[in-house]
Formats: structure tokens, sequence, C-alpha cells
């Protein structure tokens, strides 16, 4: 798509092809990054039980979970990358950039795993 304010890229808008190049990076994030694929798998699991089960309200609730866990992994993947090509050795800035990055995934996955045990005791 074109940018408007630096006047570059290709005209037109294509959903297809972002649609394409959002599920390159997420398998590229799967593939790569175990913390993310092992916990979309149990996700999918809990998911595929709470369809069989007819529980809505529960199936959106961990789509809703396990969606802002994985966005939050894949910006934390996204942070420590951009830190490590811009600065290779190790500096005390970049290490606090970092912290923040993971507590903000950890903050995601202590939500996740919150939703994903009230799930599993509720349907237990």
């Amino acid at each position: 798509m074109r940018n408007k304010f630096l006047n570059t890229g290709q005209a037109g808008f294509r959903p297809l092809r972002k649609l394409k190049i959002c599920m390159s990076g997420l398998r590229y994030a799967v593939l790569t990054d175990f913390s993310v694929a092992y916990k979309i798998l149990l996700s999918a699991i809990l998911l595929a039980v709470c369809l069989a089960l007819h529980k809505w309200f529960d199936l959106l609730l961990l789509v809703v979970a396990t969606g802002v866990m994985v966005i939050s992994e894949i910006f934390n993947t996204a942070i420590e990358a951009i830190c490590d090509m811009i600065q290779p050795d190790e500096d005390p800035r970049i290490g606090i950039i970092k912290d923040i990055a993971a507590a903000a995934a950890g903050i995601s996955i202590l939500i996740w795993v919150i939703v994903f045990v009230f799930e599993v005791a509720s349907l237990l």
C-alpha cells in the first residue's frame, strides 16, 4: 500500500497480500519460538473442546486471552531482536528495554494462564 506521508510503496490496497504477510509472520513466530507454539497448541485444544460443547462465551474469552498473549510474545520477540541488532554488545539500557518488554509479555501470559485454568476447571 502506498504511504501517503512518505510517498513510497505500491499504489492500491491489497488485503490478501497483507493477510499473507501476517500469516507468514505468525508462522515464523510459531516455528521459531517454542513459548508461542505450545501456548497456541494448548489453546487450540481447549478451543476445540469449548466449540464442541457450545460454550460460546468461554470460547470467545479464550480467543481474546490467547490473542493478547500471542501479540505480546511477538512484540517481545521483535523488540529483543531490534535491540540485539542495534546494540549487539551488552548494554544496561538495552537490558532495561528488554526487561520491560518481557514484563509486558509476562503479564499477558499470567492473564492467559488465569483464563486457561479457569476454563479447564469449569469444563471439569
